[in-house]
C-alpha cells in the first residue's frame, strides 16, 4: 500500500469517468492489482486506474489512447452503461508545503505520489463525478415534473397517465437507492480511518468539491419529485375509485329500474 507512483513526475493528470450504474469489481480483482480497497490497477505506460463499484473509474497520468483502451476492456464488467458519460479532469501538481490545497485554476497540490494520497484524491473525484451524473438525471425528470406539480396548483390532475407516474417515482427511487447505498457521499473512505493525515486531505477535498452540499440538494430534489409524483398518482387512484362507485351506484339504479319496470309494466 505504501507503493510511490509517478515520482519523477511533478504535474499527473487525474481524470474520473461515470461510465454506468455498476463495475463488477470483483471480477477485475483476479487480476494483477495494486490494492483492492479501492480496487486499483496498473494501467498506461506509466499510469493506474481506480476502479469503484459505483460505476466510476480515475485515471492517473493516462493518455487519452489508453483511457480509451481500458474502458473498452472494462466495457464487459459494466452494468447499465450510460450512453453519454460524465467526466471531470484535473491537474494535480506535486508541492510538500500545500497539501490538499485547490489553486485558482481548479488543480491540486498534493504532498507526494503515494498511492494511498492518489486513492483519497481518486474518491472525492469519482464521487463528484457520480453526483453529476445524477444530478442530470434528476435535472430531467425535475423537468418533467415540474407541470405536474403547475397542474396540482391550479386544481388540474387530468391527462397524466398512472404508468408515467410510478416510472418517474422508480426512478427517484432507483437514484435514492444509488446514491445513498452505493456511492456513500457522506461516508469517510477506510483508508482515513488510521490516518489523520488522509482524513483531512479528504475533507478538504470534499469541502471543494462540495460533495456533501450537493448531496443535500440531491435529495432534496428527490423528495420534491417525489412528493409531487406520489400526490398525483394518489388523485388518479381517487378518481379511479369515485369512478368505480359511481359505475356501482348506476348498476344498482339500472337493477330497480329493470326490477320496477318486470313489477308494474309486465304485469
Amino acid at each position: 500500500m505504501g507503493r510511490e507512483l509517478f515520482s519523477e513526475s511533478k504535474r499527473i493528470r487525474a481524470r474520473a469517468v461515470s461510465v454506468g450504474e455498476r463495475i463488477d469489481t470483483r471480477a477485475l480483482e483476479r487480476g494483477r492489482a495494486l490494492s483492492h480497497a479501492p480496487l486499483t490497477i496498473p494501467a498506461g505506460e506509466h499510469g493506474a486506474a481506480v476502479v469503484f463499484r459505483y460505476g466510476a473509474v480515475v485515471f492517473f497520468d493516462l493518455a487519452p489512447a489508453e483511457e480509451a483502451w481500458f474502458l473498452e476492456t472494462l466495457r464487459p464488467f459494466v452494468q447499465g452503461a450510460f450512453d453519454a458519460p460524465e467526466s471531470e479532469e484535473v491537474e494535480l501538481a506535486v508541492d510538500a508545503e500545500q497539501d490538499g490545497r485547490v489553486s485558482a485554476d481548479g488543480g491540486i497540490a498534493i504532498r507526494d505520489t503515494d498511492l494511498n494520497r492518489l486513492q483519497i484524491v481518486a474518491h472525492t473525484l469519482a464521487k463528484s463525478v457520480v453526483l453529476a451524473q445524477y444530478e442530470l438525471r434528476v435535472k430531467e425528470v425535475f423537468e418533467q415534473v415540474e407541470p405536474l406539480a403547475e397542474a396540482l396548483q391550479k386544481g388540474r390532475g387530468g391527462g397524466v397517465r398512472g404508468q408515467a407516474l410510478l416510472r418517474q417515482i422508480g426512478s427517484v427511487l432507483l437514484t435514492q437507492a444509488r446514491t445513498v447505498g452505493r456511492i456513500e457521499v457522506t461516508e469517510k473512505p477506510e483508508l482515513t480511518w488510521d490516518q489523520p493525515e488522509l482524513e483531512r486531505l479528504y475533507a478538504r477535498l470534499g469541502e471543494e468539491y462540495e460533495l456533501r452540499e450537493r448531496d443535500v440538494a440531491l435529495g432534496r430534489k428527490l423528495e420534491v419529485i417525489s412528493r409531487t409524483t406520489q400526490t398525483f398518482l394518489d388523485l388518479l387512484y381517487n378518481r379511479r375509485s369515485l369512478r368505480v362507485e359511481w359505475y356501482i351506484v348506476i348498476l344498482i339504479l339500472l337493477e330497480i329500474v329493470l326490477t320496477l319496470y318486470e313489477l308494474f309494466v309486465q304485469r
